[in-house]
């Protein structure tokens, strides 16, 4: 499975406390932040719970 990048595309504000938290987990600090992270189920899971806040892209290693 290869990396994905998880971009933060829209604020936090007004979201709900555990979306906050899931993005702030995911290493996002501010819009168009970025990380990369290993393709695992928790990830997924994190990325599914904001994804109206993200992108997700496949990084080619």
């Amino acid at each position: 499975m290869s990396p994905l990048k998880v971009t933060q595309m829209k604020s936090v504000i007004g979201s709900l406390e555990g979306h906050k938290r899931t993005i702030r987990a995911l290493g996002l600090k501010r819009i168009r932040d970025s990380r990369v992270h290993g393709d695992t189920p928790q990830i997924r899971g994190m990325i599914q719970k904001v994804q109206h806040l993200v992108r997700v892209e496949e990084v080619d290693e």
